[in-house]
């Protein structure tokens, strides 16, 4: 009987936890349309955009008839009560269509142009905001956040650099924002559990990790206005003291439109824990923007539409707080034409730093891009006018090879400069189109060293694959080498226990190992 009671409760429980979120939710929407909040339901509005109450963080169980904006275009503008839309969705679709071609500053333009923009609050106003600020010769500020939570940043943040590279040339100024202070947290989006937590020995060797990598995009300096800036959020976030920060600002944000995120929801429903300590991370990502705000005069957060809901609450908590107007712009979540997320392969990530993936794997993971992706790609991660791209959108068959090998020879000399292009196709004539000696072309080649000592011992094939970033791991060279992926210089590797000593050198000082047929490394007598 016991057994049974406390199955019943077990049972009643998870049926009351379900029930809350769901009452919760009802109720934060019939809020949304009760009173004017972020999202309005007017028809016009300062921006002349229908809100749509879609995207990632937006609240659910919306009216439907405002699903199909098909550029979401978002409003945050005060407004009257809402009246009962009677226009169609065509038209909803129609107003986001001018609003976009009626832009005017280069930046948005670009942003438009080449595939940048997904969301934004009060577009309009805020192309408004550039246009003046060129017209003065002055500089808008804007920002964009990157946690420390690796020692390199991923391709995947390429397209967030970029979107600060743009505004750079624009005449703006961008402010990179490390999370010094929030990777002590951890961002719980699209996470099904909460992040390891990091000390602050990791989180510095972090921070030093990915800042190197701002300075091949972007120019810093104080003395130009659009010089832009590196700022650490730990500055402010660790010397906040708790309860006058509940007390300051804890009233302007509600449990109910928090659990209202998409982010939060999705945690919810798999029944997956999610701690106080996450919770938390959306507030202090808010309250990062009105600072950036008050120390800086930045006016634009710049973020993936998966931030959407963060960013809203920076802009809403710096117009209560400070009586600003704030904006925020969201970049669409990239991924390839079959559905996978931008930025890993069956190697590992694609690392930005050069210690962690070479020039020439760089290189040929862009050359490896699928035909369906390759002109999006130019237009998101290179500086070729549109034009240019244009020209390159019809090629076909062989011809879009040599639109890959372009985008790949961009895309790289942006990151590592275009100086080492020379080696890495030098490297791909000798080993894949019998051009020059491999000797002399596997300078583009991850490459490690091994002494004569333990040459003369010999050293596993599997261990020097790893050590490569061949194969991620001991048990993934295995596999390579009985599919007889694997090879030394021209020869296969048959066993999985064989080691290179120095007869493998054949005289030489370095030799080539193969995973594959693009895939390769040296490993060089120290």
């Amino acid at each position: 009987d016991k057994e049974i009671r406390s199955k019943i409760i077990y049972i009643s429980n998870k049926m009351n936890l379900k029930m809350a979120a769901y009452l919760t939710a009802m109720a934060t929407t019939a809020s949304a349309f009760s009173r004017s909040t972020l999202f309005t339901a007017r028809r016009r509005t300062v921006s002349g955009v229908v809100p749509r109450l879609s995207g990632r963080d937006a609240p659910s169980n919306h009216n439907n008839k405002l699903n199909n904006s098909s550029f979401r275009l978002f409003s945050t503008a005060e407004a009257s009560a809402p009246t009962e839309s009677t226009t169609d969705d065509d038209d909803t679709s129609a107003d986001d269509e001018a609003v976009r071609a009626a832009l005017k500053s280069p930046f948005l333009k670009v942003m438009r142009d080449r595939g940048f923009l997904f969301q934004c609050t009060n577009l309009a106003e805020l192309d408004s905001l550039f246009c003046d600020a060129t017209s003065k010769d002055e500089a808008i500020s804007a920002y964009l956040g990157f946690d420390a939570t690796a020692d390199s940043l991923h391709v995947g943040s390429l397209l967030q650099i970029m979107i600060l590279r743009h505004l750079q040339q624009s005449g703006h100024r961008p402010i990179v924002l490390i999370g010094g202070g929030t990777s002590k947290v951890g961002d719980p989006t699209g996470k099904d559990e909460s992040r390891q937590l990091l000390n602050d020995e990791n989180i510095k060797k972090n921070t030093d990790g990915i800042s190197e990598v701002f300075k091949k995009f972007l120019a810093f300096g104080e003395t130009d206005p659009t010089d832009a800036i590196m700022v650490n959020n730990d500055d402010w976030l660790s010397s906040l003291k708790y309860l006058e920060f509940l007390r300051d600002y804890g009233t302007y944000f509600t449990i109910n439109r928090m659990m209202s995120f998409e982010s939060v929801k999705q945690r919810m429903e798999r029944e997956a824990p999610f701690s106080f300590l996450e919770f938390n991370y959306m507030i202090l990502q808010a309250y990062d923007f009105l600072e950036l705000s008050r120390r800086h005069n930045a006016k634009l957060q710049l973020g993936g539409s998966d931030q959407w809901g963060n960013m809203i609450s920076g802009v809403e908590l710096g117009r209560r707080v400070d009586s600003t107007q704030l904006y925020a712009l969201t970049a669409p979540l990239i991924t390839t034409s079959d559905g996978k997320k931008m930025g890993k392969t069956a190697g590992g990530a694609v690392w930005l730093n050069a210690d962690k993936l070479s020039e020439y794997d760089y290189w040929q993971f862009w050359r490896n891009t699928s035909d369906q992706d390759v002109i999006r790609f130019m237009k998101l991660f290179t500086e070729l006018s549109l034009e240019e791209i244009e020209a390159m959108e019809g090629w076909k068959g062989a011809d879009i090879n040599k639109a890959k090998i372009v985008l790949a020879d961009e895309a790289t000399a942006l990151l590592h400069g275009r100086e080492c292009l020379k080696a890495i196709h030098d490297t791909i004539d000798s080993m894949f189109k019998g051009g020059k000696s491999a000797q002399a072309s596997t300078e583009g080649l991850n490459r490690i060293f091994v002494s004569a000592d333990e040459a003369s011992e010999g050293v596993k094939f599997i261990d020097l694959f790893v050590k490569l970033k061949l194969a991620n791991s001991k048990k993934e060279a295995r596999r390579l080498i009985q599919g007889g992926g694997a090879k030394l210089g021209e020869e296969k590797i048959a066993d999985e226990n064989a080691v290179l000593n120095m007869d493998g050198f054949n005289g030489e000082t370095e030799v080539t190992l193969r995973a594959g047929k693009k895939r390769a490394g040296v490993v060089e007598l120290n």
